[in-house]
């Protein structure tokens, strides 16, 4: 049985990989904050069926600002394979935070690619790098594009792209980072633009809200599915060798149009409801991130399913189930 090490396993990506890792007969491990909140909501449904959860799944305390935590985890556990998908993840937030943000996003991949070092676990590592760090550069942006990040996330997800590189040339680790395009799905967090459009539609739809204020509507990203690309993240991890990989649907479209898919959905005009906050631009712009995902597809035999349009209809209509749930 093979044995993976998530970090994030919390988050939106975290849930979907460790569902399918489950689902290949994996054992999972965790690492989770301690806090005085429960925050494994997009993992309950694993931790309520006995014949996973403490059997094949098991969580552990840690801090990814906690080198030593690492060490310890990584030597105990000795997993064949190790996705870091932790990290302070919004583009936003990093003006507000850039030192936690470096601390989180940057220098906690090192930490942990140095746990591998030192303890000299022959594990697979899995580095969640972004396309955010590719920036004002043309699109479309692939591999061999070069970087030029806009914001402290970006520029803390380049450092923690490098560092991987040079752990896998200078060490040896079997080290790939998965340069993935915006995902989106129904667990996405709040405060992320295409879940605040989703919830606004369907609340709006219900009655229960009257606006959403949102930032930027020329911006044009690259929207994927979430749980395709946590399968591309783990067939680079079984290729017969390390590599960075471009995952995206190579399709953009600007907030704007997601807001039309999603409004559609429920029969309404998304321009009477949509306010404008200049709060929620960032102080230096994105101005589009499309991707070319030709290598993955040739390597890894990896291509997305499920483009905008029908990533926007599946996110209202879980918004809506939910609230007919309430109801």
């Amino acid at each position: 049985m093979k044995k993976a090490l998530i970090t994030g396993i919390t988050g939106q990506d975290g849930s979907y990989l460790a569902e399918l890792l489950l689902s290949k007969g994996y054992e999972v491990h965790g690492v989770i904050r301690r806090s005085s909140t429960f925050t494994t909501d997009r993992i309950d449904h694993l931790m309520k069926d006995e014949s996973v959860y403490n059997n094949r799944l098991f969580l552990h305390y840690g801090d990814m600002t906690d080198g030593s935590r690492l060490v310890t985890l990584v030597e105990r556990l000795a997993p064949d394979e190790v996705y870091n998908l932790a990290a302070q993840s919004h583009v936003r937030v990093s003006f507000d935070e850039p030192e936690y943000t470096a601390d989180s996003v940057g220098l906690a991949p090192t930490r942990l690619l140095e746990a591998i070092r030192v303890t000299k676990v022959p594990a697979k590592y899995y580095q969640a790098s972004s396309s955010e760090m590719f920036g004002s550069t043309p699109t479309p942006q692939n591999e061999n594009t070069p970087f030029r990040p806009r914001s402290p996330y970006a520029a803390a997800k380049l450092y923690s792209y490098w560092m991987t590189v040079n752990y896998r040339e200078a060490y040896g680790i079997f080290a790939c980072n998965g340069i993935l395009f915006n995902h989106e799905s129904e667990r996405r967090g709040e405060t992320f633009v295409t879940k605040k459009i989703a919830v606004a539609a369907a609340r709006i739809a219900h009655g229960k809200a009257k606006s959403v204020s949102l930032g930027n509507l020329d911006a044009v990203r690259d929207w994927g599915y979430a749980p395709e690309f946590v399968e591309g993240m783990w067939r680079m991890l079984q290729a017969e060798d390390p590599n960075d990989y471009v995952l995206a649907t190579g399709v953009g479209h600007t907030v704007r149009e997601f807001l039309d898919f999603s409004f559609s959905k429920v029969g309404l005009d998304w321009q009477k409801y949509v306010e404008f906050d200049s709060r929620l631009l960032r102080p230096t712009e994105v101005n589009s991130l499309i991707g070319d995902y030709s290598k993955a597809k040739q390597l890894l035999d990896w291509e997305p399913k499920t483009l905008a349009p029908q990533l926007a209809a599946l996110m209202v209509e879980y918004e809506l189930r939910k609230l007919t749930v309430e109801h």
